[in-house]
């Protein structure tokens, strides 16, 4: 079956953190849209989205336009009006969304739409299905995963029931499912390391900060100490067990040490990566 799929890129701004509140704004603009702006990694706020269709997704960033469109809808609601000059972070991302013929590219559905296409012959004739998966995103890929397996379902009669719906994330079995909980126990585990840096260390891994972390008593045995809280430890663990292989992969998509960290900092992560056999 053949369907149509529309490229819809979306941009956001991050800036240093514009109210003290741990809820998100929505903010409506004349133009109907409406733009988020959500307390991001404690000292920041995060804004977007904006939705452009694109031909062109190779390498998505935002534009000067859509720039200025966020920061002129934020504004319009601030107290203290947002400059250019504060935006520390700004990212782009294209999402593969089905065609439902909309004119209105923030109005194409973000659901998802499956098919299921067998080369030839019904359920039991021995051939294998084919499952196209057009549209979706990461938020929803529990209810995407098992709904992809319910459609392949006839195919393949020994498949077990859905299972995800109460399964963990990797690091998530906190201590009765608080992180302030786990944070406790890692500052008495390490009481030589600061509490601060192990809150962090708690909230981008969970309980397997604990494995970042080792035999490590004090802040040096850590390694290098990057800036921002990341230490070599870190960058050795995402490389290891997280498929991290750039700075980027461990400034940004695990991370996000990025944030606060100095031009030369980010620089010398990429040094270190270089310095890696099997990495450049």
């Amino acid at each position: 079956m053949q369907e149509k799929i529309r490229h819809i890129k979306g941009s956001h701004i991050v800036v240093p953190r514009v109210h003290a509140e741990d809820h998100a704004y929505i903010l409506q603009n004349a133009d109907d849209r409406i733009v988020f702006v959500i307390p991001f990694h404690e000292h920041f706020s995060l804004i977007g989205t904006t939705d452009v269709p694109v031909d062109d997704f190779d390498h998505p960033t935002i534009s000067e336009d859509k720039t200025e469109y966020l920061l002129a809808l934020a504004n319009a609601y601030l107290a203290r009006p947002l400059t250019k000059e504060e935006i520390v972070w700004t990212y782009s991302g294209v999402r593969p969304l089905y065609d439902d013929g909309t004119d209105n590219p923030s109005a194409v559905t973000r659901d998802y739409v499956l098919t299921v296409d067998a080369f030839p012959g019904p359920p039991g004739s021995g051939r294998a299905p084919a499952l196209s998966v057009f549209g979706g995103k990461i938020t929803t890929y529990r209810k995407l995963a098992e709904a992809a397996l319910a459609q392949l379902a006839p195919f393949f009669p020994g498949l077990k029931p859905a299972w995800t719906r109460s399964p963990v994330l990797p690091g998530g079995d906190l201590p009765d499912g608080d992180r302030n909980v786990w944070v406790a126990k890692l500052c008495a585990t390490f009481p030589q390391l600061p509490a601060a840096f192990l809150r962090m260390l708690a909230t981008r891994h969970g309980t397997r900060a604990r494995q970042v972390l080792g035999s490590a008593r004090t802040l040096s045995d850590l390694a290098h100490d990057f800036g921002a809280g990341l230490t070599q430890c870190e960058v050795d663990y995402c490389v290891a067990n997280e498929w991290a292989s750039t700075a980027d992969d461990i400034l940004w998509r695990r991370t996000k040490c990025g944030l606060a960290m100095t031009l030369a900092q980010r620089e010398a992560v990429g040094s270190y990566l270089a310095r890696r056999d099997g990495y450049a």
